[in-house]
């Protein structure tokens, strides 16, 4: 009798890894360092175009493409830490991905009369090119077919929903993008059940853990870019301005400290539901700091003070804070920081709704005087932390 066989793959192509709960430890790559550029550049312009936009409706479109844009990079990073190969597949997939990404941010400035329809179509394509992705698994690995049909299936219904947002009324537009989302959003914790049914489970691994820290410098270093950028509006004669100057950058500072004191290094709780969580958590971090982002690059303009920017800043403050709070209840920490892991906490949101009811309050104080203020509610919460951090060593020795 004939001997049936399929045929592998050559090396050269390097198909997809096989599915391994077990994720081995690794560093991060060359190729995904250079993947997350683009990603840098997709931000920046749409962090751009919300510094110009600070209103309601700008500020929801800023989210809605934050939440995309980071759906794709959270995508195409998880798929190479579970499935990248040294092979040239691996290498091309990359290459694609960074075109898309750059394609979308080139329509993200276009005349505003066709700019809705060129970014559609070019979520439409990184869309279909995660869609792939996730079915191209199963295509090599029969086994994980039933655990990535849920993105298949959710994806192409999303893919589906972008492409009628192209025809319908605006009025219908918020409820589809709102659709898109949740369908993107949705497959983890489908697949989630389908694991514990094969009784596997998924934790996340230490390096998407630092590529969501990468991530995360990036989204500040668009911070920074909103101090250089609001200060070069400024009179740059005048000491005052300076001023301004190392108080904003020293204000970034110190939420950098505090996020990545608290948050960095730090393994998720073994389980696919909370590192999913935790990657949610991580979108309204994010765009909280691309808010802060915004109104920095506003702050200084002489010609345009806007002090509802005050107000803003205040709310993205808070909510930064408040999901650094919420981060912590997902987090893996040594057995002997228990005992201050709640008030951190507590602490952390104590003065998120400080920083909510300063921005509920009609005053101008002026804009040295209003970073001074923040400033003084943040070393105060350092001043908090470190306390409980150096009681808890003095108890230890």
């Amino acid at each position: 009798m004939p001997v049936s066989f399929q045929k592998k793959p050559p090396a050269w192509w390097g198909p997809p890894r096989k599915f391994d709960p077990n994720i081995e430890e690794r560093r991060i790559s060359w190729l995904e360092l250079f993947y997350d550029l683009v990603y840098v550049i997709a931000i920046s312009r749409i962090t751009h175009h919300l510094s110009l936009h600070v209103t309601l409706n700008g500020f929801l479109e800023y989210a809605c493409l934050f939440i995309l844009i980071f759906w794709g990079w959270l995508n195409g990073s998880l798929y190479h830490d579970i499935h990248g190969s040294i092979g040239l597949r691996t290498r091309l997939m990359t290459l694609w991905q960074v075109m898309i990404i750059a394609a979308l941010a080139i329509t993200i400035e276009q005349e505003p009369v066709k700019r809705f329809e060129y970014m559609t179509i070019a979520l439409m394509v990184m869309q279909f090119f995660i869609t792939y992705l996730w079915w191209s698994v199963g295509f090599y690995d029969k086994e994980h077919r039933r655990y990535n049909r849920p993105y298949t299936i959710f994806y192409l219904l999303s893919f589906a929903l972008l492409g009628l947002s192209l025809f319908v009324s605006p009025s219908w537009l918020k409820l589809i993008i709102v659709m898109v989302i949740l369908c993107n959003y949705i497959p983890p914790f489908i697949s989630q059940q389908l694991l514990r049914r094969s009784s596997l489970d998924l934790s996340l691994s230490s390096s998407m853990t630092e590529r969501l820290g990468l991530f995360t410098i990036i989204v500040f270093g668009e911070v920074v870019l909103g101090v250089v950028n609001g200060i070069s509006k400024a009179d740059i004669t005048h000491v005052e301005t300076w001023l301004n100057f190392v108080l904003s950058l020293s204000i970034v500072f110190i939420l950098w400290w505090i996020f990545f004191t608290l948050v960095s290094n730090r393994s998720a709780k073994k389980s696919f539901v909370i590192a999913s969580l935790l990657e949610l958590l991580y979108i309204p971090t994010l765009i909280s700091l691309g808010v802060i982002a915004a109104c920095m690059s506003g702050f200084f303009d002489s010609n345009d003070h806007d002090t509802s920017l005050h107000s803003v800043f205040g709310y993205a403050l808070a909510v930064f804070l408040a999901c650094i709070s919420l981060m912590m209840g997902l987090l893996e920490f040594p057995e002997v920081a228990g005992p201050i892991k709640r008030p951190v906490r507590i602490s952390l949101l104590v003065t998120a709704l400080v920083f909510l009811v300063w921005s509920l309050i009609d005053i101008d104080p002026g804009m040295i005087y209003h970073l001074l203020i923040v400033i003084g509610i943040l070393i105060a919460e350092i001043i908090y932390l470190n306390s409980l951090y150096y009681s808890l060593k003095i108890e230890g020795s």
